[in-house]
């Protein structure tokens, strides 16, 4: 008989388990019989003894300077109060713990949440068996909330990966972990909801949802089905307490597989893009336009040269789905961008004015790097890259600013790190390009300097 069928019993069995226990002697009185009926009763724990020894604790360290009172950071308060050029600052130590998962013994590669490791100095890995090993990094996305370390042990234990595709609502499963760095441990569920998205600001987003409870410390850990295969990396919860509120999230399996190969590979993910800035379709955006439709991603900007271009796609032009499945909003556009290959084509349902059209645009690479005078003109001057992800902000880097330019004449600086755009969060720079895509007329950039937040307003004139 199956798991799954015996867990389904469980419920007849232990009901069967307590009349026996009612006609015991008083002897017995206190204690499940091993078995009921001449079958064993149901348990995980034969499956979770393969599936322990895959899942670890990671513990990583981060040190930072910081200013020792934000007011020392102000240079006109320095000025006024003849305090030093450089602020005083002394050094901040976090720590972090988290989980992962053995995904390749042989290479000791252990798959884990980008945020559980993301700005640190110092990473370790704990087993099952006590052992600490020190990691490294092999890759990070941000994206998708993602990341490979490696460690060298001798006899590890990976987890075979399961087809995410074809879970179901209603599915047991089971999360593994080390819920505030207790020791490992072990909840049951099912799976409450597939593909769950707007779960965060931007990135791709394609969550399984489980009642399995998740805590602090069990991110980067195993969602795993009765058959002890890996489903989901544990990821995030919904909790107005901060602990588990029966709303978890995980990362499914084929998604986690496609970034980590990648990882290991290159370091990095590689993207494809159409090439549009995007918007969600709200009733008074669609009554303004005379837009039937109630739901879908208003294209509000087409790069020149880009394959959405190429595919004569317009500003105006509502998608309304990808490959035949819905979208709803823009969202679901940057996911179905996010989560095909490079090189793959994207069949788009299209409502341009009322005519239903069917255009096919192909994905090219993502550009990590944008000049600032393809965003905006007052950023002529400047470079603008993704933050690499050691970083431990999110943001997009100032990696270049020509001498004399706008940019620079406006404040910006080599190594400026802009984490928002007029109180937009910008973690990375197909965010930031949507932001300027709106043409603010005066821009307030959000900046961290030398570990310190800025915030500069420049108007149109400058």
């Amino acid at each position: 008989m199956s798991p799954v069928s015996r867990i389904r019993r469980l419920s007849f069995l232990v009901a069967a388990a307590m009349l026996a226990l009612v006609l015991t002697t008083p002897s017995t009185a206190g204690t499940l019989p091993v078995a009921v009926g001449g079958e064993k009763l149901p348990s995980l724990a034969p499956m979770l003894s393969k599936v322990s020894p895959a899942v670890v604790n990671i513990s990583s360290t981060s040190h930072r300077r910081v200013a020792v009172n934000p007011f020392f950071s102000d240079p006109i308060m320095r000025l006024f109060f003849g305090l030093p050029a450089v602020p005083p600052s002394r050094e901040l130590v976090q720590q972090s713990l988290g989980s992962g998962v053995v995904v390749n013994a042989k290479e000791g590669y252990i798959l884990t949440n980008n945020h559980v490791i993301a700005g640190a100095d110092q990473i370790q890995v704990t087993l099952t068996n006590g052992r600490t090993y020190k990691a490294k990094v092999i890759g990070a996305d941000p994206t998708t909330d993602l990341a490979v370390i490696q460690i060298h042990a001798p006899d590890l234990v990976a987890l075979p990966f399961a087809d995410s595709s074809k879970l179901r609502v209603g599915d047991f499963v089971v999360a593994v972990g080390d819920p505030f760095g207790l020791g490992q441990s072990a909840t049951s569920g099912i799976i409450s909801g597939l593909q769950r998205q707007d779960l965060r600001r931007s990135g791709v987003q394609n969550y399984i949802q489980t009642d399995a409870s998740i805590n602090p410390g069990n991110s980067g850990g195993a969602l795993v089905n009765l058959d002890g295969q890996l489903v989901g990396i544990n990821s995030m919860i919904y909790s107005p307490s901060g602990a588990s509120a029966g709303l978890g999230f995980a990362i499914p399996s084929n998604l986690a597989a496609d970034v980590m190969k990648q990882l290991i590979a290159h370091g990095k993910v590689e993207r494809g893009s159409l090439g549009v800035d995007a918007q969600d379709l709200n009733p008074r955006v669609a009554a303004a336009l005379g837009i039937r439709a109630t739901s879908g991603a208003l294209i509000t900007n087409v790069l020149p040269d880009s394959p959405a271009a190429k595919a004569g796609l317009k500003p105006g032009d509502l998608v309304t789905s990808v490959n035949g499945k819905p979208v709803t909003d823009a969202q679901d556009l940057r996911n179905a961008q996010g989560l095909a290959p490079v090189g793959s084509t994207l069949k788009l349902g299209v409502d341009r004015g009322g005519r239903q059209l069917v255009i096919d645009a192909k994905l090219t690479a993502i550009s990590n790097e944008a000049a600032g005078a393809s965003l905006d003109a007052r950023l002529a001057g400047a470079t603008f890259s993704d933050t690499s992800s050691d970083s431990g902000v999110e943001g997009v880097t100032v990696s270049n600013v020509a001498p004399g330019s706008r940019a620079e004449r406006n404040g910006l600086a080599a190594g400026d790190i802009v984490v928002g755009v007029n109180n937009v969060a910008t973690p990375d720079l197909a965010q930031l390009r949507r932001v300027f895509a709106l043409h603010p007329r005066v821009l307030v950039l959000a900046l961290v300097r030398d570990g310190q937040l800025l915030q500069m307003e420049i108007g149109s004139n400058r």
